[in-house]
């Protein structure tokens, strides 16, 4: 046979053999191990791929299927594993070198739509097994042209996929399915597609044979192993000239589209359909950028990009220009190909090209840009003049080039002459706009701009292109795009002069005048605007910059209206800059401010027109030049109040030249609000002329003339401004002048009783402050409302600390009249509609942002007025804050700021805040207001039976009607009646009255509010009216249950209602007050009604779902209130055996009466069932937990506890039988049958414990128990189960184990076999425990939620535990603790053994146990030290293995202390935590080890305090690793780099600063390493930037290892440390003398 086989060779080379039969043998000679032939797979492979070229040589001529057959063919051998075999085995086989050449002409063909000779999957295919083979690759990377061309080839296909995929949107074909059987059968595809040749769309996604290759080859993976194949290749070149013209002319078109392509977020849908996820196009982008990085900018050519880029110096000749035969100019190239057209759609061009500039500038700095030594200035010379030629390739042409031609010549096909006409659409502006903020971003970042190396050694070439590039901004001003606001603030960082001269223009254009309210711009405009303002702060010329502001605004407004000059992120950066300047810089900047608006403003304001009036034009100029100056002033005086009260207040250690700067700036201040008054005087009188006039005048007036009129009484713009503005200043004088005179005594005040007029609080409340026809309103003029308020609640404060005149009866009432005039009530019946918001800026002030600020105002003075209320502006208060809550859900915003005050968050505030506790009235105003809301939805109603409370809530209404009075809570709710109706609804559990599903829903919106009050401010009477109202509504009203669509029932009515109702009422409970209540009603009255209630409402079918989370809270709330209400009843020891008896009655017979009707229904009423076993288990709880008071009533309640027990085991085995009936939908869950077991057991216990004849009692149920107990052991452990369950389980099994310890003590007469049953249950116990930790399906969030209850059981387990047991445990754990086990991958089984000794070292241990424990307790942390050496090597066991250890340690560490001599383990500790992980890590995962290795680092400093000393270096070897971590973590990165978890890093540098001062105060162990620790911070600090928040806390910290630090220690420092470093450090001591040094020395003048 192998002779017959031999000759198949022969058939394949015969031109008589079919080609379909030669197909079929070289298929059976290749899987056939009986057909020898020398060289079996090198023959087969050549015949294939010389039969493959003979046919597109056309040599010979076969069918299209013979042709896809020997494709297939090819494909399957350099796939298989035989082939795969072979050459891991070295043998060599290779390709024919002309089928390089022949699959690049396939791959061609692929590219062409009009031509497909055999499928693409195929092809790719093939690729893919050549390039994934060394040795068959050869035939590409051989010969760098070829992989060249086949990268080029699979760029082009990746491109045109992506883009025709973005064109076409993936929209299937709708052709006939004939058709597509054509199609699927001349390409085998199995998709169907519309049109061959439009087919590109899915040819890559379509499998070549779906029988044998169904998953075909994704064409961006073949994609990325060609690249990395091609970036190998490119490595091995010799000569980087070759490279460069290579990839530049051939590639880099490609890739940089191909770039664009993959990173465009506009083409994800189509990433989904190509299989190409995120990971892989990341991956591509990596080895594009390598590639590109590598060959465009090799070492080799450094001095090539000299040669083209620097000015050529005088001495060093002619430079030849424009030879064809030059050298190479590789900047000329790169770019001349990146502008070149074609090579991608028009429309995409622009934005390719401004994309790749900003990557080709990150490759040239890292490249080239990291020069140090003789050679950095020049390599940064280098970066910048390789960044000019890199502008003008965005069109961007600057009017005057610093950079002349003669110094940088700019080829004509590198830089375009005309101006590219696409640049005047936005869109176009913002891609250049972002690029060249990349740009200099980049520059920024690599520090290649040296401002004096530019000045004395360049002629400032530099900051004459910037100021170019600044100029052309200005020119072509674009304030509608965010980035141009970021490419000026990167300029000022740069250098603050590059915008000086232009400094009025900036602040024109991008602060003063800026009209673009978009939020995008509003936040780039501010974080310009604070980066100005903070750059002139450093440079103490904060004054002078607010010259060029004041000068800006002093110009004529370009518009009516202004934006807000000072937004609240503007606002607070002002604030913190005039904090960090001199006061008496700050009191210039106000002086300025004084000057201008003398100057500039007043003299338009005060002008007349006189004979200019008669002339209609005139008086129109005049009255512009009005509204222009109002304008201005209105801007002037909310900067001149910004900066007024951000300064510095004077106190008794100012300077007196510092006063009277002061003093004379208030006086001038003082001058200014008096013109301003006279002027409002002077339109006061006018306005009362013209008045008279008009009144005089009997005939009707012209339209124009009754609209002049009717401006004139509601004000012109430029009047209302301008009072405004002289409010704003008059109040702003008042609260500085103020503040001055209450800290300074050198400062005399200014204020007198005619210092200003119109501010006494008379003329305030009288309106005499303003014309009639000015007067203000929330609508109208709403700043002037505000501070009209504003200068009130000054004179009230001024009055309030007069002593002298505060007694007075007229004092009194005008007071009253003040705080209404605050209040004003009327301004609260006209609310908006919808949740407005407020920055807090006064300036941002109008009429829908008013009732905000006038409501904080309000809320924030309330303990200031509150005595000077009425009862009914106390319920106005009340009705507001309640409203405004209700409506928070409905009217919020979703555009709403972000830190933006509303209405319903003030009031959230209040509400839980202290303040309302301390006002009673106003409190009671709130409770009274709630219960108003509850009576209003009981009126709305349907009665479905008479109800007297119902009725009396009607007549009591009709009555404070009539009366029109004010009343209280108790003559609104008469609480006999409500507990007549609850006492007869308790009987038989029936409501009176049937809510709506709306009314239902507001009642949980009042029940929420009423829980966030303090029950222990209520009244008596407010609580015991409130409660029993919500005791009304729980017994005696129910909510429509309205069917749904799909039949399921609102759950809102059926259990959230009652369940929130029951929660509430057990908060009341808590409340000091409650005892009010018991003097009305019972106690088992209160118990028994809901009970009643919600069993009759189960057996009325109204409780569909029993196993839903509502059912369960329903469940829940129910247990919660009567453990509160049985704890309260035992608490007050009054009647408490009748009260508890009359439940336990009623319970006794409510379960006999269901146990009965749930056999008559058929299992029908489990629900019932559910609660009456909740309510027992409650009960019974509570009972034990109060076991102990006194003798009477522990007597008491173990009677009770016997009667519930005995109710309890028949209920619960009655539950578990098995039903004969139809069970309902879901049953009773587990956890809540064991949780009520458990409290069986521990009913027993305690009953047992307070009896005198112990003897004689046994348990009762222990058959029960025992049957739980195995089969808790059968499905604990043994597949997933709820959280829940478990916990239950590990509780049930602690107190089952004590139960067997009791039954073990009382029978002496079995003792041996007890005690073999007793050993059994301990040690299935620990098994099961063991395993249950191991499980695969527990996370790590879910071992820490078991561990409280696996310390319970291990307590209970080892309490009175011997030896023996103990060591029965210590062999687990030590078993556990394997390394070995570790390495083969079973850490779960090592962590169990880990979280077992750690929850031991927790418990409370016998003594010879516990000596035993602490014996090996060395070994055992030693053996955790090797686990956590082991695991930290692998990344992955970080989170769920090596943290927990550590922990485990710390604990150890911790229970240890005193306990063992020799601690020499501990060290061993310190060099574990050396290798715990700090890099490389999410946010959260940082966090949890830098927590883990903190608190280690903690329990050893306080609790082995000898090994600190001994070993302190190893110690602050650790400390700074943790120290290194947090500052690499808490770096300053780029606004778009901003993750939202970084906030963990705050609280780490909190924690840093803690072990700081822990260490200075152990000064015995580290005085003599201070120093080292200072060097080894300030290294540190050197190499980043932190952030703010971050380097507070850091900072703090090391102040304290300064405070260490000796003189000799400092010297030591400054001469050792290097440049750079010594400068970081100066900075430091410098602050720390400043700030820290001269506050302890202050401290150390009180310390004995």
């Amino acid at each position: 046979m192998a002779a017959v086989y031999s000759g198949i060779h022969l058939k394949l080379k015969s031109p008589q053999t079919q080609w379909e039969d030669k197909l079929k043998l070289a298929r059976f000679a290749w899987i056939s191990s009986q057909c020898l032939l020398p060289n079996k797979e090198q023959v087969l492979l050549d015949w294939c791929t010389h039969a493959l070229t003979l046919k597109y040589n056309k040599k010979v001529d076969f069918s299209q299927d013979v042709l896809e057959g020997l494709w297939h063919y090819l494909d399957d051998v350099l796939h298989s594993r035989k082939l795969q075999s072979h050459l891991k085995q070295g043998k060599t086989i290779t390709l024919r070198l002309n089928m390089a050449q022949m699959l690049l002409e396939r791959l061609q063909e692929c590219a062409n739509a009009d031509k497909f000779l055999v499928c693409v999957p195929t092809i790719l295919s093939v690729c893919q097994g050549i390039i994934a083979s060394p040795a068959l690759s050869s035939v590409f990377t051989t010969k760098y042209e070829l992989m060249v061309d086949l990268v080029a080839k699979f760029c082009s296909l990746a491109c045109r996929e992506l883009q025709q995929l973005s064109l076409t949107g993936h929209q299937k074909s709708t052709e006939p399915l004939m058709i597509q059987e054509e199609l699927t059968s001349e390409c085998l595809q199995t998709e169907p597609v519309g049109n061959l040749e439009n087919s590109q769309t899915d040819l890559f996604s379509a499998p070549s044979k779906p029988k044998k290759n169904p998953q075909s080859p994704n064409l961006f993976e073949v994609l990325l192993q060609v690249l990395s194949c091609y970036l190998s290749v490119q490595r091995q070149q010799a000569n980087p000239n070759r490279v460069f013209t290579m990839v530049t002319n051939q590639l880099l078109q490609l890739l940089v589209l191909l770039r664009h392509l993959l990173t465009s977020g506009e083409l994800t849908s189509s990433h989904t359909h190509l299989r190409l996820h995120q990971q892989l196009c990341r991956d591509i982008r990596v080895k594009i950028d390598s590639i590109l990085q590598l060959a465009l900018f090799p070492v080799e050519l450094l001095t090539l990009y000299k040669d083209e880029l620097l000015p050529v110096k005088e001495d060093s000749g002619k430079r030849t220009t424009g030879s064809a035969k030059g050298p190479l100019k590789p900047v000329s190239a790169a770019l001349s190909k990146l502008t070149a057209q074609g090579y991608c759609e028009p429309s995409l061009h622009y934005t390719v090209k401004s994309n790749t500039l900003s990557l080709l500038f990150k490759f040239f700095l890292e490249r080239y840009g990291k020069a140090k030594g003789d050679g950095e200035d020049e390599h940064k010379m280098l970066c910048f003049y390789y960044l000019t030629r890199l502008v003008p390739v965005l069109d961007l042409h600057l009017a005057q080039h610093s950079v002349s031609t003669t110094e940088v010549e700019l080829p004509h096909s590198v830089c375009p002459q005309p101006k590219s006409p696409s640049l005047s659409s936005p869109e176009s502006w913002s891609l250049a706009l972002l690029a060249v903020e990349s740009l200099l971003s980049q520059t920024l970042s690599a520090d290649i701009y040296n401002v004096a190396a530019d000045r004395i050694r360049h002629g400032e070439v530099q900051l004459q292109y910037y100021r170019a590039l600044a100029q052309l901004l200005f020119n072509e001003a674009q304030p509608s795009i965010p980035s141009w606001y970021r490419c000026l603030k990167v300029l000022l960082n740069l250098n603050h002069l590059i915008l000086e001269p232009d400094l009025d223009q900036l602040l024109s254009s991008a602060w003063v005048n800026a009209e673009c309210m978009e939020p995008r711009v509003l936040r780039a405009r501010q974080l310009m605007v604070c980066s100005l303002l903070q750059t002139y702060t450093k440079l103490r010329q904060l004054s002078r910059l607010f010259s060029e502001l004041l000068s800006v605004i002093c110009q004529p407004a370009l518009d009516d209206l202004r934006p807000p000059l000072l937004p609240e992120g503007i606002s607070t950066s002002l604030r913190n800059c005039l904090l960090d300047i001199p006061q008496s810089q700050g009191l210039e900047i106000c002086s300025l401010v004084l000057e201008n608006v003398r100057k500039f403003v007043l003299p338009d304001l005060l002008r007349e027109g006189t004979d200019a009036e008669k002339m209609e034009t005139d008086g129109e100029s005049t009255d512009q030049e009005k509204k222009d100056a109002a304008l201005k002033l209105s801007s002037l005086s909310q900067l001149l109040h910004a900066v007024s009260f951000s300064l510095k207040t004077l106190d008794n250690a100012s300077p007196v030249p510092l006063v009277r700067q002061s003093r004379d700036m208030m006086e001038r201040m003082q001058q200014l609000v008096q013109d301003l008054h006279m002027l409002t005087e002077e339109k006061l009188q006018k306005a009362d002329k013209s008045s008279l006039s008009d009144t005089n005048d009997k005939t009707c007036p012209h339209p124009e003339e009754s609209e002049r009129i009717s401006q004139s009484k509601t004000g012109s713009l430029w009047e209302q401004q301008t009072q405004e503005a002289a409010l704003l200043l008059r109040y702003t004088w008042i609260e500085v002048d103020t503040l001055f005179e209450i800290h300074c005594s050198k400062y005399s005040s200014l204020d007198s009783a005619h210092s200003l007029p119109g501010t006494r609080i008379e003329n305030l409340l009288s309106g005499d402050i303003s014309p009639a026809h000015l007067h203000p309103s929330p609508s109208s003029s709403p700043m002037s409302c505000l501070l009209l308020k504003l200068l009130t609640l000054q004179q009230i404060k001024k009055i309030l600390m007069d002593s002298a005149s505060f007694g007075e009866a007229t004092t009194t009432a005008l007071l009253q009249r003040a705080a209404q005039f605050i209040l004003a009530k009327p301004e609260f019946e006209t609310s908006l509609d919808g949740e407005q918001g407020w920055d807090l800026q006064i300036g941002s002030l109008n009429s829908s942002s008013y009732f905000v600020a006038h409501w904080y105002l309000v809320v924030s003075n309330l303990p200031l007025i509150i005595s000077h209320l009425s009862a009914e502006d106390m319920d106005c208060i009340a009705d507001v804050l309640v409203s405004s809550l209700l409506k928070r859900d409905i009217d919020r915003s979703e555009d709403q700021q972000l830190g933006s005050l509303t209405v319903s968050a003030i009031s959230s505030e209040f509400l839980q805040s202290s303040v309302l506790s301390e006002l009673p009235l106003l409190f009671s105003a709130v409770v009274k207001s709630l219960a108003q809301r509850i009576i209003h939805e009981l009126k709305a109603a349907t009665a479905l039976k008479d109800c007297r409370a119902l009725q009396m809530f009607q007549k009591i209404e009709t009555e404070v009607s009539v009366r029109n009075v004010g009343f209280s809570l108790s003559t609104l709710v008469n609480t006999e009646t409500l507990v007549e109706d609850v006492q007869e609804s308790s009987k038989t559990g029936e409501v009176s009255l049937l809510l709506s599903n709306t009314s239902t829903g507001e009642l949980v919106n009042v029940l929420q509010i009423l829980t966030k009050l303090n029950p222990d401010a209520m009244s008596s009477e407010d609580l015991s009216s409130v409660f029993l109202l919500l005791f009304f509504l729980l017994t005696l009203t129910s909510s429509q249950q309205d069917q749904t669509a799909d039949g399921s029932r609102d759950s809102e009515g059926g259990t959230l209602f009652p369940a929130k109702l029951l929660q509430t009422l057990a908060y009341l409970l808590e409340g000091r007050n409650i005892h009010g209540v018991f003097k009305v009603v019972h106690g088992a009255a209160l118990l028994q009604a809901p009970v009643s209630t919600l069993l009759w409402r189960s057996n009325s079918g109204k409780f569909d779902a029993t196993c839903g989370a509502d059912w369960l809270a329903l469940i829940k709330a129910t247990q919660g209130f009567i453990k509160s209400l049985v704890q309260l009843i035992i608490t007050r020891n009054s009647s408490v055996q009748l009260n508890l008896d009359q439940f336990a009655t009623y319970l006794s017979s409510a379960v006999v009466a269901s146990r009965k009707s749930t056999v008559s229904s058929s299992g029908a009423s489990v629900s019932s069932i559910h609660l009456l076993l909740a309510c027992l288990a409650s009960f019974s709880q509570t009972m034990t937990s109060n076991l102990g008071r006194n003798k009477q009533v522990d007597q008491t309640l173990t009677q009770m506890l016997v009667r519930t027990n005995a109710l309890l085991g028949p209920a619960v085995e009655f539950v578990l039988k098995p039903q004969t009936a139809p069970q309902p939908a879901c049953t009773l869950g587990q956890a809540f049958i064991v949780d009520v077991v458990t409290v069986m057991i521990r009913c027993e216990l305690s009953s047992l414990s307070v009896e005198e004849n112990q003897q004689c009692r046994t348990f009762s149920h222990m058959s029960l128990y025992q049957g739980f107990c195995h089969q808790i052991f059968r499905e604990i452990s043994s597949a997933p189960r709820p959280m829940d369950f478990l916990i239950s389980s590990l509780h049930f099994l602690s107190a089952f184990y004590k139960a067997v310890e009791e039954t073990d003590r009382k029978t002496k007469e079995q003792e041996e076999v007890k005690k073999a049953g007793k050993e059994e249950v301990y040690i299935q116990i620990l098994q099961n425990v063991h395993r249950l930790l191991k499980a695969h399906w527990l996370s790590a969030e879910d071992v820490c939620q078991l561990e409280p209850a696996v310390q319970e059981l291990l307590s209970q387990l080892l309490v009175k535990s011997s030896a023996d047991e103990l060591n029965v445990l210590l062999l687990m754990v030590r078993d556990g603790l394997d390394i070995d086990k570790l390495r083969a991958g079973n850490y779960r089984e090592v962590l169990s053994a880990v979280i077992v000794i750690k929850l031991l070292s927790c418990c409370q241990l016998p003594e010879t146990c516990s000596k035993v424990l602490w014996l090996i307790a060395p070994q055992v942390t030693s053996a955790m030290v090797a686990l956590v050496r082991t695991s930290s090597q692998d990344a992955s066991l970080t989170l769920p293995f090596t943290l927990p250890t550590v922990t485990a340690m710390t604990t150890l560490l911790r229970r240890e202390e005193g306990l063992i001599p020799n601690a020499h383990h501990v060290v061993l500790v310190l060099g574990a935590l050396q290798s715990v992980p700090l890099t490389h890590m999410t946010p959260p995962a940082y966090q949890s080890a830098f927590l883990a290795v903190h608190e280690a680092l903690f329990a050893i400093l306080q609790c082995h305090p000898q090994v600190v000393t001994d070993a302190a270096p190893s110690f602050l070897n650790v400390f700074h690793r943790l120290l290194a971590s947090i500052m690499q973590e808490g770096r300053q990165r780029g606004d778009g780099d901003i993750d939202s978890d970084a906030d963990v890093f705050v609280p780490c540098s909190r924690l840093i600063e803690r072990m700081y001062s822990h260490i200075a105060a152990a000064t015995e162990s580290f005085t003599m390493l201070s120093a080292f620790m200072v060097a080894q911070y300030v290294t540190e600090l050197q190499k980043v930037t932190l952030r703010p928040d971050v380097k507070l806390h850091l900072t703090e910290g090391i102040y304290y290892i300064l405070d260490l630090c000796k003189e000799q220690d400092m010297k030591f420092l400054k001469a050792g440390l290097q440049a750079g470093v010594r400068e970081v450090f100066n900075e430091l001591y410098s602050s720390y003398t400043h700030y820290h040094k001269t506050q302890r020395q202050g401290e150390e003048k009180y310390t004995v």
